[in-house]
């Protein structure tokens, strides 16, 4: 089979240790609902999936119906599979043909998941999601009587399971005035719905920021991405964790992919002369550069052009030159018998050094999500140890 020009590692035991982590975090009631959107953060939905069941998760959360259909492929029977985001209406008899549940933040979604259910004989799934404050998707509160009572009278296709919102960046302190109104909203909207004569299953609120930080948010799920990826959500619940833990370091958390490429050519340049296109890097001295086969056509970023570094032989070699669509040239003059073919590490730990997914922020200004979920699905991904 031919080659990629990368390639993609991801660690079962760094990903059972954050689950582990997490578990210990919420406590052992609530379930973790792995969030998959976005191809799985980047790391691949195919791969990713059957090491989250083999670290024992058996629900997993996706952004849209093309999203739960990867999942239904690469995840086995007994795991449940919900739709946070995007159904389209030609999609919902596939939908609840194959049990999945999804949120419903409208009257028209309810109604034709209604229509729907009632037609094939069997029961739409739904989570209630509601207004609280983040003025994304959510029922607003207006609404809410007229779907409790849509609910009450339609039993039989509609099985409410869940009641859910979603918080407007509690990752960061400074929301936290925020936080604690969609909250306060999140359980009056929940006592309309008990006293209206229903009970939802599961009550949930927290994302990976919540479920580390916020005890009060954890509730009967929590929808876990960031996290179990091995990615903190932000310095502030970085810093809450080692505040509540009484620790001055700690590191919990276990980065779950490695990136890597090869020397593709070496070449060597004299003092004065350009390296790349344009004039962006020109020589300081007699160097000895190697080409990278990739570039930001591979989710590579383009803003790390004189500025990023990679591993190679177990050193730090410094990108010179303009990032390209498929190559980007890298300083290899202090690194002795370097070849083509050498190992080059883009996210990873080669011997003492490490290249952190958080580097690339730096540099970027893009956050740890947005790296990772740009990941092209084409670089092949594998399971390791």
């Amino acid at each position: 089979m031919v080659r990629h020009s990368s390639r993609i590692e991801l660690s079962q035991s760094a990903l059972k240790q954050n689950i582990n982590f997490i578990r210990k975090k919420i406590g052992p009631d609530a379930i973790i609902s792995s969030v998959v959107k976005a191809n799985a953060f980047g790391h691949g939905i195919g791969t990713f999936v059957p090491m989250a069941e083999k670290a024992g998760v058996r629900h997993f959360s996706v952004a849209s119906s093309y999203e739960a259909w990867q999942v239904s492929r690469a995840c086995t029977q007994d795991s449940i599979i919900m739709i946070m985001g995007i159904l389209y209406d030609e999609d919902l008899e596939w939908v609840i043909k194959n049990k999945v549940e999804f949120f419903v933040f409208d009257l028209a979604r309810l109604k034709k998941a209604k229509e729907t259910a009632e037609k094939l004989g069997m029961k739409a799934i739904v989570h209630l999601e509601v207004e609280t404050g983040g003025n994304r998707t959510g029922l607003v509160e207006s609404k809410l009587p007229e779907a409790l009572e849509y609910l009450r009278n339609h039993s039989g296709t509609l099985q409410l399971k869940g009641f859910c919102t979603h918080y407007a960046g509690i990752e960061s302190l400074s929301n936290q005035f925020r936080t604690q109104k969609q909250l306060q909203k999140f359980n009056e909207l929940y006592k309309q719905v008990t006293d209206s004569g229903l009970q939802p299953t599961l009550r949930h609120t927290a994302c990976s920021a919540a479920a580390l930080a916020f005890p009060e948010t954890v509730m009967d799920l929590v929808r876990v991405g960031t996290a179990q990826y091995g990615m903190w959500p932000s310095p502030d619940i970085y810093n809450l964790h080692l505040q509540q833990t009484g620790k001055k370091q700690d590191s919990p958390l276990k980065r779950v992919l490695t990136w890597k490429t090869d020397v593709m050519h070496i070449k060597r340049i004299r003092e004065g002369e350009f390296v790349g296109y344009g004039t962006s890097y020109q020589a300081p001295y007699d160097m000895k550069i190697a080409v990278l086969p990739l570039g930001y056509s591979n989710g590579y970023p383009r803003t790390l052009s004189n500025r990023g570094e990679v591993i190679i032989r177990g050193k730090k070699a410094p990108i010179v030159g303009l990032i390209n669509m498929n190559v980007f040239m890298v300083d290899v003059s202090s690194i002795e018998d370097i070849t083509s073919g050498d190992e080059v590490i883009l996210i990873g730990r080669q011997m003492n050094h490490v290249i952190t997914i958080r580097s690339f922020s730096e540099f970027t200004n893009a956050i740890n999500n947005e790296l990772v979920s740009r990941l092209p699905d084409a670089i092949p991904r594998v399971a390791v140890k």
